[in-house]
């Protein structure tokens, strides 16, 4: 039978291991892939996606860039239409964000959680995120899923007059 004292270091004896082991499993785990984690997929040569990527950091999102070669299987993988293709495909909460999307049309995107695929910019606009230049181009992020794009999700650039959105005071 075992003394009280022996019982005291057997109890701390069996909780120590506990936290080992609990310590030791979750230092051995893949890190959860955050909401606000982006996963970007890039061709090696394009200095504007990392521009781009800039941007969502400055707002607070991790960013992971995937350099890869052939960008057009990734974008056939994650459904982004033919004619709406741009420079890099990202993901983000479930969603697929094709081209210089602003951040604040992520950020609208998350907040609603619309039931479609995802948002695209087609092309490289000037004055999207990451394309700034002289001479910006209106431009419209829209929504799209399988079948193709859906609506207008937002309009930016020079002339474009900002819809008020939803809630907005």
């Amino acid at each position: 039978m075992l003394t009280s004292g022996r019982k005291r270091l057997a109890a701390i004896a069996l909780l120590a291991g506990v936290v080992g082991a609990v310590a030791w499993f979750t230092a051995t785990q893949p890190a959860p892939v955050r909401a606000d984690t982006v996963t970007m997929y890039k061709s090696p040569a394009c200095g504007c996606c990392s521009k781009w990527a800039d941007r969502l950091r400055q707002r607070g999102y991790e960013v992971q860039t995937v350099e890869v070669r052939d960008l057009e299987r990734v974008k056939i993988a994650n459904g982004v239409p033919l004619g709406l293709a741009s420079c890099h495909t990202a993901l983000i909460g479930g969603y697929v964000i094709e081209g210089h999307v602003p951040v604040a049309d992520i950020d609208r995107l998350l907040r609603e959680q619309p039931a479609f695929a995802g948002l695209a910019v087609p092309g490289m606009p000037i004055g999207s995120p990451g394309m700034e230049g002289p001479n910006p181009e209106p431009y419209d992020v829209l929504s799209f899923d399988a079948t193709g794009p859906l609506s207008v999700f937002a309009s930016h650039g020079p002339g474009v007059v900002p819809k008020v959105q939803r809630g907005a005071p």
